[in-house]
């Protein structure tokens, strides 16, 4: 029997979380004979792929391939695992996020019910270990001063939307607009949602539809994951700019400021006091939100945790994406990913 639901996985050393994931997939309330599984790996090197074996080795009633991903980015990835499928529904999970057992079957009736070419649902975020620092990220990044109007982070209401994370897609909408540009290694999701809406279709949020996601585990991994967001979040919206919300603005908007009052504090010394009651202003705020996480959550330790994630989050994203428009408008002509 061919399958109706083709869920791809990308993933990259994920050796902790995968069988979790694959698990999660063989539980769904579907019947095993409606899936196939399409992992699009990235040359791991740390035994991820021995796992993904074995799994399917010891669950051979649930049809699972493993295919490379060479150029071990991750809209590759997500187009080889496309291109290996056969299901008029694809439906995205990534490696480090575990859908809840209804994921599938509430995905596909959101699909049907409203006739939209992709449908998903909310993260619910936790952290990735039980230090005090991760526990402060994930709190941040489902906070509105962390995630800004991201619905599906925030408990969003059900109906139409820019974008939902994961996805599940009709087949013949990604046949129509094409599949994920591989030249953003980031946003990638984001730009095919675009096109999507631009071609007709309706992007559409069902907060039923849920899957547990773990947020960065340290400061470090959390500025690498926002800088590459904040830069291929420029690029994206170079090909895009009507898209552009004020939540993905006011962090470049924040970093350009300060950088030019520092500046102009070199001729000009009251720049520099402007430049500390911005930097005052923007610290009262992440304090207060900080404080009011620690008590909702009853745990002191996110005073500190929350704090630093959120000004790690804006920081690394604004000057991020400072940096990807500065350096596509002086080098865009020898630049082959610009529009």
């Amino acid at each position: 029997m061919a399958p109706r639901i083709s869920v791809i996985i990308p993933c990259y050393n994920e050796r902790r979380t995968i069988a979790r994931v694959l698990q999660a997939i063989h539980d769904q309330s579907v019947p095993l004979a409606d899936l196939e599984v399409i992992v699009a790996d990235g040359m791991s090197d740390d035994g991820t792929r021995e796992v993904v074996a074995e799994f399917a080795r010891a669950h051979p009633q649930l049809k699972i391939r493993l295919v490379d991903n060479r150029t071990r980015s991750i809209p590759a990835a997500l187009n080889r695992a496309i291109e290996s499928s056969s299901g008029p529904v694809v439906l995205r999970i990534d490696a480090h996020a575990i859908p809840y057992p209804d994921y599938v079957e509430r995905s596909l009736q959101a699909l049907e019910r409203t006739g939209a070419a992709n449908a998903g649902g909310l993260w619910e975020i936790q952290p990735a270990s039980g230090s005090w620092i991760a526990r402060g990220i994930a709190a941040a990044a489902a906070h509105p001063l962390g995630a800004g109007d991201a619905r599906y982070r925030t408990k969003g209401q059900e109906g139409e939307a820019d974008t939902v994370p994961f996805g599940a897609f009709r087949r013949e909408w990604l046949d129509r607009v094409g599949h994920f540009d591989e030249s953003l290694l980031s946003n990638e999701d984001y730009e095919l949602n675009v096109r999507l809406r631009k071609a007709g279709g309706r992007i559409w949020l069902d907060p039923s539809i849920r899957a547990i996601y773990f947020a960065r585990p340290d400061l470090p991994a959390l500025a690498r994951q926002y800088l590459r967001y904040g830069f291929w979040k420029s690029r994206m919206l170079v090909r895009n700019a009507e898209t552009l919300r004020w939540r993905q603005a006011l962090p470049p908007l924040f970093v350009l400021l300060a950088l030019g009052l520092a500046a102009a504090g070199l001729a000009w010394r009251p720049a520099w006091l402007v430049l500390g009651v911005q930097l005052a202003s923007y610290a009262s705020a992440t304090i207060v939100a900080a404080l009011g996480a620690a008590i909702a959550r009853r745990e002191a330790a996110l005073i500190l945790g929350f704090h630093l994630a959120v000004w790690t989050m804006h920081l690394t994203w604004g000057a991020a994406f400072l940096w990807g428009t500065f350096t596509w408008l002086v080098g865009g002509r020898l630049d082959p990913r610009r529009a």
